[in-house]
């Protein structure tokens, strides 16, 4: 009955993951069309987002103003902390060293990704940059999180 009750709440787990990325999903079209890279991103708190973002780099002319940095702002202020420790962040692409050091300060409790940016992806340091006690989850929908970056860049540069 345990191994059932496990494989439930797994299963409950990647379909709440698969939902939210969905959500992030939803902003990184709403960058796409404002010509700002397709990335979004949401904090979720008790199976609740109460934090939503994109890029904003273009609009703001300010190369911090990533999809990660805007979405931990929102959040810290909508719980009035600058900690996150039960919160998730989903995100359609994997983090750079920057939002890694944002995401490692808040101390968030879990990071979703979807695909991996083969570039500028944190991982690609070879050091663990997020919190000790932050689980990473990558892959989330990565096929769709993908896309709308190579059509992005398919756009700008065709």
């Amino acid at each position: 009955m345990l191994n059932i009750f496990k494989s439930e709440l797994l299963s409950d787990l990647i379909l709440n993951d698969q939902y939210f990325m969905r959500e992030a999903l939803k902003e990184a079209d709403e960058a796409y069309k404002s010509g700002e890279i397709p990335i979004g991103a949401v904090v979720v708190c008790m199976n609740r987002v109460i934090a939503r973002s994109h890029n904003l780099t273009e609009l703001l002319n300010d190369v911090t103003a990533h999809a990660e940095m805007q979405v931990i702002t929102a959040a810290a202020n909508h719980l009035g902390s600058k900690y996150l420790t039960n919160c998730t962040l989903y995100v359609t692409v994997e983090p750079c060293v920057m939002c890694a050091g944002a995401i490692f300060w808040s101390q968030l409790e879990r990071v979703v990704y979807g695909t991996s940016d083969e570039k500028r992806g944190c991982s690609k340091t070879g050091v663990m940059l997020y919190h000790p006690k932050t689980k990473v989850i990558e892959g989330v929908l990565a096929d769709e999180c993908a896309q709308r970056m190579k059509s992005f860049f398919l756009k700008k540069r065709g």
